[in-house]
Order: structure tokens, then C-alpha cells, then sequence
């Protein structure tokens, strides 16, 4: 059952909406406040009962200094800096268990896994807190303090993500010049963001990414998570304008816009979660060289450990 448009109007879709005229400013500034803070990153062995990677647990100051924990995932048997693939989270994801994210350091690279603030609780297990407080809000992120953009949750979220590739370039097993930026759904938005806002990232792999097109996405799905956002607008009569200047500051079509690395996207045609008009919206969009990878018949899931299959070959194209 086709949920969006057909794939020929698909590859032609722009998005109507213009961004923050402030937008480059906004996210100068707050990257240029949170200097203040220091990155502190700590890298603590671990023993994940794995012979053949070396685990270790990440702590690094994020947005305003909170303590953010994350995974460096590193090949046992390794000589020279590595290639770094910086994986970031879905929705209501968590770091989980080192076990669960072998694949990459498996394939000879250094594996950064960021987990994201104050989530970790739906899928797999996070260990970072958000202590900052929040207005009123729909069950779940997508609206916590939705109505300012100083106080909105992916703001944190956001700067966090830039800082951990600052973190985790300090380990001396990382090339600091083979950078690849990774992630599904949530987490390919933070790729984009990644992306979006840093010169050393030399590749990014966004699938299905999410936070895109905001408008566009309440217009063609109600599911979860865009689906917080619909129920809160129907709490918030009258509130829907003010609603959306504030998400165009987090809109991964924005960010695709001034990434200028190597791109590879991938889309499902079936996914009610992030909508193919959204993906297509940051694809199109996306200033670098850029390949997309169309998944026809699945949902959400899209290519599954395909995904995972075409970001090894596409690193490994990178540094050969």
C-alpha cells in the first residue's frame, strides 16, 4: 500500500517551507555558548565478554555540561588510527549493550555509539539523563518546550551530537580525517545535523531519517513520533504557527542543505514513520555528492542489515 506519493514525484519533491532566517546564527550561537563547558571526554575499559573488540564506556560533557555517556567500539587487533563511524540513535533508543553493535568495529573501524539524552527506555537501555525541565508536553520528545527554541529538547539533543564527535576524535585509535556520520530514523537526522554543522566529516549515511520536513510530515502520518506533535496541537488551539517556527530551527532539511560530504541515503516505501515525501525533502535538498538507495516494499525497517552492509562498503570506498 503506497503511503506517500509515487516514486516519480517522489525524486522531484522539494520542500515549500522556508527556514529561520536566523538559522545559521542560532546554531553559531549555541554551539559558540556551549564552549564554555568542558568536553572532558573519558574512555573506561569495559568487559563485554568479546574477545575480538575492545569496549570502552564514553563520558563527555554535552549541551551545558551534562554528563552524556556513549560506546567506542574498537578492533582488538588494530595498528595505525582507524576510520571512525559515529552511529547515532533511533527514537526512544538507547546505547543497549556493547553486544548489540558489533558490526562496524567488526569491520575494522573505530564504532562510536552516542546515546541520547533521556531516552533509552523504549527499545534499548540508555544511561544518560536530561535534567533540564520542560512546559507542557505530549508523551515522548517531540514537543518538550516546543513553543521556544532556546528551551526545545532536540536543541540538546542536537548540540550533543556535535560535541561527541569532538569527544570521541580525542581517542588516539581515531583518524580524525576519516570521519563517517551514521544513524536510522532519529538517528540519521543527527547524521544530517552532523553533517549539517561540522568541515571534517567526510562522509554521512543517513537512514530513513527523521526530523525532516515537519510540516509535511504531519500532513501525510499520525503515527508516533510524529504523531506527539498532532496531539499536541490539538491540545494547543491556536498554538500551531508558533508550534512550527520553533521546529524549522530542528529541521533536517536545513541541516542537508549546508552538508557538503559525501551522501547516502536510503528510503522505504512503506514507512509511516518517517513519510518517503520527508526523506526525499532532505535528499533533494543535500548539498554534497549524494546517492540514494530506494527500499520498495518495506516500512520502517527499510534495508535492515543491508543498511548496515552499505555503510561498511561505503567506508570502506572512503579511506581506500
Amino acid at each position: 500500500m503506497r503511503v506517500d506519493l509515487p516514486l516519480d514525484r517522489l525524486v522531484q519533491y522539494e520542500y515549500p517551507y522556508p527556514e529561520p532566517d536566523d538559522f545559521d546564527s542560532f546554531w553559531s550561537r549555541t554551539l559558540h555558548e556551549q564552549r564554555a563547558h568542558p568536553l572532558d571526554p573519558r574512555f573506561d575499559p569495559v568487559d563485554a565478554l568479546v574477545r575480538t573488540v575492545d569496549v570502552y564506556d564514553v563520558t563527555f560533557g554535552g549541551y551545558a555540561g551534562d554528563e552524556v555517556r556513549g560506546w567506542l567500539l574498537l578492533p582488538h587487533e588494530r595498528t595505525g588510527p582507524l576510520p571512525l563511524v559515529v552511529e547515532y540513535l533511533g527514537y526512544g533508543s538507547g546505547r543497549g549493550h556493547p553486544v548489540e553493535s558489533l558490526a562496524y568495529a567488526s569491520a575494522g573501524f573505530a564504532h562510536a555509539i552516542m546515546d541520547s539524552r533521556g531516552q533509552g527506555s523504549a527499545l534499548r537501555a540508555g544511561h544518560t539523563a536530561d535534567p533540564h525541565g520542560a512546559g507542557p508536553s505530549a508523551p515522548g520528545f517531540m514537543t518538550r518546550d516546543i513553543l521556544d527554541p532556546e528551551r526545545y529538547y532536540y536543541r540538546r539533543l542536537f548540540t550533543d551530537a556535535y560535541r561527541f564527535v569532538d569527544a570521541v576524535a580525542t581517542h588516539e585509535a581515531v583518524a580524525r580525517d576519516r570521519i563517517t556520520v551514521t544513524g536510522r530514523s532519529q538517528g540519521g537526522a543527527l547524521a544530517l545535523v552532523a553533517a549539517g554543522l561540522r568541515d571534517d566529516v567526510r562522509l554521512a549515511m543517513p537512514h530513513v531519517p527523521f526530523l525532516s520536513a515537519f510540516r509535511r510530515a504531519v500532513e501525510v502520518t499520525d503515527h508516533s513520533p510524529h504523531g506527539e506533535i498532532v496531539k499536541w496541537l490539538a491540545a494547543h488551539r491556536g498554538s500551531a504557527e508558533r508550534a512550527f517556527e520553533t521546529l524549522a530551527y530542528f529541521d533536517a532539511v536545513s541541516f542537508a542543505r549546508r552538508a557538503t560530504c559525501r551522501g547516502g541515503f536510503c528510503v522505504a516505501l512503506h514507512d509511516v514513520v518517517s513519510p518517503p515525501s520527508t526523506v526525499f525533502a532532505a535528499y533533494n535538498a543535500y548539498a554534497g555528492p549524494k546517492e540514494m538507495t530506494v527500499w520498495q516494499f518495506n516500512g520502517h525497517e527499510a534495508g535492515g542489515p543491508e543498511d548496515i552492509l552499505r555503510t561498511i562498503r561505503a567506508v570502506r570506498e572512503l579511506v581506500q
